[in-house]
Protein backbone atom coordinates (compact mmCIF):
# COMPACT_ATOMS: atom_id res chain seq x y z
CA UNK A 1 0.00 0.00 0.00
CA UNK A 2 2.74 2.46 1.07
CA UNK A 3 4.48 1.35 -2.26
CA UNK A 4 1.55 2.25 -3.91
CA UNK A 5 0.73 5.42 -2.56
CA UNK A 6 4.86 6.34 -3.25
CA UNK A 7 4.04 5.53 -7.55
CA UNK A 8 1.05 7.92 -7.00
CA UNK A 9 2.61 10.77 -5.93
CA UNK A 10 6.01 10.25 -8.18
CA UNK A 11 6.57 14.00 -10.38
CA UNK A 12 3.42 15.03 -8.15
CA UNK A 13 4.04 18.79 -6.80
CA UNK A 14 3.58 17.75 -3.00
CA UNK A 15 3.14 20.22 -0.18
CA UNK A 16 4.69 23.65 0.36
CA UNK A 17 3.69 26.29 2.66
CA UNK A 18 0.91 27.74 0.31
CA UNK A 19 -0.85 24.67 0.34
CA UNK A 20 -0.36 24.75 4.22
CA UNK A 21 -1.76 28.24 4.12
CA UNK A 22 -4.93 27.07 2.21
CA UNK A 23 -5.68 23.92 4.06
CA UNK A 24 -5.55 25.64 7.24
CA UNK A 25 -7.69 28.31 6.41
CA UNK A 26 -10.09 26.44 4.98
CA UNK A 27 -10.36 24.93 8.47
CA UNK A 28 -10.51 27.62 10.12
CA UNK A 29 -13.15 29.10 8.04
CA UNK A 30 -15.14 25.66 8.44
CA UNK A 31 -15.16 25.97 12.41
CA UNK A 32 -15.85 29.30 12.13
CA UNK A 33 -19.32 28.28 10.01
CA UNK A 34 -20.53 26.72 13.43
CA UNK A 35 -20.62 29.30 15.84
CA UNK A 36 -22.22 31.60 12.94
CA UNK A 37 -26.30 31.81 13.39
CA UNK A 38 -26.87 33.18 9.90
CA UNK A 39 -28.02 30.84 7.27
CA UNK A 40 -26.68 31.99 3.87
CA UNK A 41 -23.40 33.47 5.99
CA UNK A 42 -22.90 29.79 7.12
CA UNK A 43 -23.34 28.25 3.46
CA UNK A 44 -21.22 31.01 2.11
CA UNK A 45 -18.44 30.11 4.57
CA UNK A 46 -18.84 26.62 4.12
CA UNK A 47 -18.03 27.03 0.26
CA UNK A 48 -15.39 28.75 0.39
CA UNK A 49 -13.73 26.79 2.91
CA UNK A 50 -14.64 23.47 0.97
CA UNK A 51 -13.40 25.06 -2.44
CA UNK A 52 -10.10 26.37 -0.73
CA UNK A 53 -9.40 22.89 0.32
CA UNK A 54 -10.07 21.57 -2.99
CA UNK A 55 -7.39 23.99 -4.60
CA UNK A 56 -5.14 23.23 -1.85
CA UNK A 57 -5.62 19.65 -2.97
CA UNK A 58 -5.48 20.61 -6.56
CA UNK A 59 -1.95 21.87 -5.86
CA UNK A 60 -0.65 19.38 -4.31
CA UNK A 61 -1.49 16.58 -6.78
CA UNK A 62 -0.68 18.89 -9.38
CA UNK A 63 2.14 18.02 -11.72
CA UNK A 64 3.03 21.12 -13.00
CA UNK A 65 5.41 22.18 -11.22
CA UNK A 66 6.50 25.39 -12.35
CA UNK A 67 2.89 27.30 -11.58
CA UNK A 68 3.18 25.91 -8.50
CA UNK A 69 6.30 26.96 -7.75
CA UNK A 70 5.50 30.58 -8.96
CA UNK A 71 2.29 30.78 -6.86
CA UNK A 72 4.35 29.59 -3.76
CA UNK A 73 6.51 32.14 -5.13
CA UNK A 74 4.24 34.96 -4.89
CA UNK A 75 2.78 33.43 -1.17
CA UNK A 76 6.08 33.68 0.01
CA UNK A 77 6.37 37.57 -1.14
CA UNK A 78 3.33 38.37 0.92
CA UNK A 79 3.77 36.15 3.44
CA UNK A 80 7.33 37.60 4.68
CA UNK A 81 6.33 41.15 4.62
CA UNK A 82 4.00 40.22 6.43
CA UNK A 83 6.06 38.38 8.72
CA UNK A 84 8.83 41.44 8.85
CA UNK A 85 6.30 44.18 9.17
CA UNK A 86 5.31 42.60 12.67
CA UNK A 87 8.70 41.62 13.45
CA UNK A 88 10.02 45.22 12.99
CA UNK A 89 7.05 46.39 15.61
CA UNK A 90 8.10 43.53 17.83
CA UNK A 91 11.78 45.18 17.89
CA UNK A 92 10.70 48.43 18.45
CA UNK A 93 8.67 47.60 21.19
CA UNK A 94 11.54 46.33 22.74
CA UNK A 95 14.12 48.88 22.15
CA UNK A 96 11.74 51.85 23.44
CA UNK A 97 13.02 51.45 27.16
CA UNK A 98 16.66 52.10 25.84
CA UNK A 99 16.05 54.19 23.22
CA UNK A 100 14.00 57.00 20.73
CA UNK A 101 13.48 56.27 16.99
CA UNK A 102 13.08 59.17 15.35
CA UNK A 103 12.43 59.73 11.34
CA UNK A 104 14.26 61.98 9.48
CA UNK A 105 12.29 65.05 8.36
CA UNK A 106 13.73 64.83 5.07
CA UNK A 107 14.41 61.42 3.82
CA UNK A 108 11.84 59.40 6.45
CA UNK A 109 15.16 57.49 7.00
CA UNK A 110 14.52 55.71 10.78
CA UNK A 111 17.68 57.21 13.11
CA UNK A 112 17.57 55.02 16.95
CA UNK A 113 19.28 57.28 19.14
CA UNK A 114 19.35 56.57 22.85
CA UNK A 115 17.34 57.82 25.61
CA UNK A 116 18.31 60.46 28.30
CA UNK A 117 21.18 62.34 26.63
CA UNK A 118 19.04 65.85 26.99
CA UNK A 119 18.60 67.62 23.48
CA UNK A 120 20.71 66.58 20.84
CA UNK A 121 21.95 67.62 17.27
CA UNK A 122 20.87 64.07 15.20
CA UNK A 123 22.30 63.90 11.87
CA UNK A 124 20.90 61.56 9.38
CA UNK A 125 23.15 59.23 8.12
CA UNK A 126 21.36 58.64 4.48
CA UNK A 127 20.97 62.50 3.30
CA UNK A 128 23.49 64.02 6.24
CA UNK A 129 20.57 66.11 6.95
CA UNK A 130 21.05 67.70 10.87
CA UNK A 131 17.88 68.34 12.97
CA UNK A 132 17.56 68.58 17.08
CA UNK A 133 15.38 66.25 18.83
CA UNK A 134 15.72 65.30 22.79
CA UNK A 135 16.68 62.31 23.38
Amino acid sequence: MRERLARFMQGRYGVDKFSNFLVILALVLMVLEIFIPFMYVRQGLNSIGLLLLLYAYYRILSRNHYKRYAENERYMKYHNKVRFFFARRKSHMEQRRTHHIYKCPSCKQKIRVPKGKGKIAITCPKCRTEFIRRS
